[in-house]
């Protein structure tokens, strides 16, 4: 899906581009700190959705959409919850999130969007092909690779770090490698694989993944730079 930002706040503009980032599914485009400075992009581009400030200057984000005669899908963005009653009385609007929202709560939004447009059936068939079973105490549970952040061993044991909570349990990390996909996940140290999608920075020897800190080994880091290509 084609989708821009129109957020004035700078900090809240690159929290939604680096959640974008993250999701295979959108292609962000371009991104404004106000609605005029969009107005022409929209009327000579095609895009399928927009992540939309309700307080913009010179005009709010709810007063822009009413102007628009075939609008995008859009999903407000906004601090003040109080707009929401308001912001779905618009058919246009698919979701509604509160900053500071958390990358599930977007995710679930994106979701909502999809399943809205008719994806529901390629978005279950997706989740099916992209998950895994893990066996802990004799129970099976279904781990979607897109929540994984990273995987860490110690020992005999695998601590499986998800968006969902944190799995531990007999394994190892040799075998882990064999089962996650190489395009989507890499070894960064001798304990540690991490998901590439899941990187926020990466700062000396350590990369930062959802405010986890991940140490990175040394003969580790040369194809950890090709990976990001820095």
């Amino acid at each position: 899906m084609k989708c821009i930002i129109i957020e004035d706040e700078i900090p809240a503009q690159k929290l939604v581009q680096r959640y974008i980032s993250k999701l295979p599914e959108l292609h962000l485009v371009a991104s404004f700190q106000s609605a005029l400075e969009a107005n022409s992009f929209l009327k000579n581009k095609e895009i399928d959705l927009v992540f939309l400030d309700i307080n913009l200057p010179d005009i709010s984000g709810i007063q822009y959409i009413r102007t628009l005669t075939n609008p995008p899908g859009i999903i407000m963005t906004t601090a003040y919850p109080e707009h929401a009653a308001e912001s779905f009385e618009l058919d246009t609007i698919y979701d509604y999130l509160v900053k500071p929202f958390s990358f599930e709560r977007f995710l679930k939004a994106i979701n909502k969007v999809k399943r809205t447009n008719g994806y529901a059936k390629e978005l279950d068939q997706e989740e099916e092909e992209s998950s895994i079973f893990v066996n802990i105490d004799k129970t099976l549970y279904k781990v979607a690779l897109r929540n994984i952040i990273y995987i860490k061993s110690d020992r005999n044991y695998i601590t499986l770090a998800t968006t969902e909570g944190k799995y531990t349990f007999i394994d190892s990390l040799k075998n882990w490698l064999v089962k996650l996909p190489k395009t989507d996940f890499i070894q960064v140290h001798k304990s540690y694989i991490v998901s590439c999608a899941k990187i926020d920075k990466l700062v000396g020897n350590v990369l930062f993944l959802n405010e986890e800190r991940i140490p990175i080994g040394r003969t580790y880091k040369t194809e950890l730079r090709k990976s990001l290509r820095l």
